[in-house]
């Protein structure tokens, strides 16, 4: 197109100028919420987006069914911490690289600082208060103790149930299989050759169930 598509139209406007003013507003449209857009949007009811406020959820945690009012925002540790009084889950870099804040979701580990409590719904999540009580310790937490795989004991709960779903996944796991498996858990105090023998003797208990 000659002179860079800075053809004049009938009104002395050129072809860019027009596209571009065009373009910012048609986007600006659908932006403000007055606009026909944003109205028709409103009209239909949008199901698929919640918030920005407060919205009912039911989590199912530790077996038992939890109804609480969050903003959409909030993850599930903060949820289980300053909600659900939950506190074992422990809020340590709040960017998915400590493992202190690992619980189970349908069995599987996951990072509770990074997903959404909204996106926990429907899923059974299980956490260190679930899967013993000081009276009748899990396998893997008297292997801990009778180890002494813990120090401050602060990435303990999220060592405890890292390991779990390890070793619900790897019933027979050698030293290097639990080095690589345990990868995502972080403990500054060191304790990685008590936490190695506490899966090891937890492995022979539990026999790949928890």
């Amino acid at each position: 197109m000659p002179h860079g598509g800075k053809r004049k139209t009938g009104t002395g406007i050129s072809r860019r100028s027009f596209l571009t003013t065009l373009g910012a507003g048609t986007v600006a449209s659908g932006l403000i919420p007055g606009g026909k857009r944003g109205k028709a949007a409103a009209a239909e009811g949008s199901p698929g987006i919640v918030g920005p406020g407060e919205v009912s959820i039911t989590l199912e945690i530790n077996g038992k069914s939890q109804e609480v009012k969050v903003e959409p925002r909030v993850t599930l540790l903060d949820v289980l911490r300053n909600r659900l009084d939950l506190t074992g889950a422990k809020k340590v870099c709040d960017r998915g690289t400590c493992g202190a804040c690992t619980v189970l979701l349908d069995g599987k580990a996951i990072y509770s600082c990074s997903l959404l409590a909204i996106e926990a719904q429907g899923h059974k999540i299980t956490t260190i208060e679930g899967l013993g009580t000081p009276e009748q310790l899990s396998a893997m937490q008297a292997a801990f103790v009778h180890h002494d795989a813990q120090q401050c004991g602060f990435c303990t709960p999220g060592f405890v149930v890292a390991c779990t779903a390890f070793v619900n996944a790897h019933a027979n796991p050698t030293v290097e299989d639990i080095r690589a498996g345990l990868g995502g858990n972080l403990c500054r105090c060191g304790t990685y050759m008590g936490v190695t023998e506490a899966v090891l003797e937890a492995a022979k208990a539990m026999k790949g169930g928890a």
